[in-house]
């Protein structure tokens, strides 16, 4: 990679999630024209990947292909937004594997994103990620040319890509989300987000990386990206307040934030070709 890619930090914008609705914050996009209208505002405010959850008519997560499909073909309809689209694969706790991926081998997107291992979810559920669901996944990936991120909630689920990569399942080179901070995940602290790339550094060595903490972790978790010269996602997906007892107005707060905080801090913001080249996207 170039020194003037070496100094770029990409934003993903996370604008919705599969949990929060509007009573907790009446400014989550919600409807596929919400969604895509937030998605190209925080394009315009500097990021360059939006990592995208659906909704059903009630407001709970869902993997409805139809919705992910109308979603993004609103999102091309702003013919100038050139944002890398990188949808779920989890989005329901009870979709079957197969609804899981429908909409990867009809959309094609650029990214979508590869739970690289089961855990329990929030105090009250199983978020269930069986080896032959990920050997699954991953060949649905590489036959329809999308690059997986893959979220890593623990050093365990780095250390399960590294077995994929391995067996071929995956390819080099890999692009990791740290998520931090999330109930019964790893616990968001400097600590552990140096460990978990020093884990990375050593089992998948070559990769990329970015990050996010969940509620209060996530100013923490952002500065310390961008200082260790990862990248960041940021929006309402995991943080529905701004600042403490403050919600946000919108998910463009949260971008606008970040790029202020890139800056400060010496590094750019990459543009969404910039962040191709930054991930290896085609």
């Amino acid at each position: 990679m170039d020194k003037v890619l070496k100094n770029k930090t990409i934003i993903t914008i996370a604008p919705t999630g599969a949990w929060p609705k509007k009573e907790n914050n009446p400014a989550v996009p919600m409807t596929p024209e919400e969604i895509a209208k937030d998605v190209y505002e925080c394009w315009k405010a500097g990021a360059a990947v939006a990592h995208l959850h659906m909704r059903d008519d009630n407001g709970n997560g869902t993997m409805d292909k139809e919705k992910f499909k109308k979603t993004v073909e609103l999102i091309k309809a702003y013919k100038d937004c050139d944002i890398i689209l990188n949808l779920t694969t989890s989005g329901d706790l009870h979709a079957t594997n197969e609804t899981r991926q429908a909409h990867l081998k009809e959309i094609k997107p650029e990214m979508a994103s590869y739970d690289c291992g089961s855990m329990n979810w929030l105090h009250t559920g199983l978020f269930l990620n069986p080896p032959a669901f990920l050997e699954e996944l991953g060949k649905t990936m590489l036959d329809n040319e999308v690059k997986p991120e893959i979220e890593a909630f623990d050093p365990g689920m780095i250390a399960n890509a590294a077995y994929y990569l391995k067996k071929g399942v995956l390819k080099a080179p890999l692009h990791f989300q740290f998520c931090m901070g999330c109930a019964n995940g790893i616990p968001a602290s400097m600590k552990n987000l140096v460990f978990m790339k020093e884990t990375m550094d050593t089992l998948c060595p070559g990769s990329t990386w970015s990050c996010f903490g969940v509620g209060q972790s996530a100013m923490e978790m952002m500065y310390g990206a961008i200082s260790m010269g990862g990248h960041i996602r940021v929006g309402m997906e995991d943080n529905v307040m701004f600042s403490k007892g403050v919600l946000a107005e919108n998910n463009v707060q949260f971008v606008k934030r970040a790029k202020q905080a890139i800056e400060l801090y010496g590094r750019e913001v990459a543009t969404p070709d910039e962040a191709r080249q930054i991930l290896g996207l085609k």
